[in-house]
């Protein structure tokens, strides 16, 4: 089972913001929106871009690069050239703090 672990305050990640943390030695995407917080692996699965450079719209964020686009709700495609998802990682608020599981088979 994955051990959940805090990775910034809640009140430190506006509404429609993102920001970049890192974990278990994985960067992370940590992106807070109207439909809730997702944590994304924080590399674009098409160009090895840094996805917090890009651009965060509702539940899509693209990529700073080729603009590849993705949902944070669930990491697939929305656009290309992507053609992978991005891993996703567990995500609970608990008191005023985001803690994160790094998923393990996104290894």
């Amino acid at each position: 089972m994955a051990q959940f672990a805090a990775v910034m305050r809640l009140a430190e990640l506006p509404l429609g913001g993102m920001r970049a943390c890192m974990l278990g030695g994985r960067e992370l995407l940590i992106c807070r929106t109207r439909a809730g917080v997702f944590a994304l692996d924080n590399t674009c699965t098409h160009a090895d871009a840094r996805l917090s450079e890009g651009r965060l719209r509702a539940t899509r964020l693209v990529c700073p690069l080729h603009g590849a686009a993705f949902d944070v709700r669930d990491g697939r495609v929305l656009g290309a050239p992507a053609e992978t998802p991005l891993p996703t990682h567990a995500v609970r608020v608990a008191e005023d703090s985001i803690e994160v599981a790094v998923s393990p088979a996104a290894a």
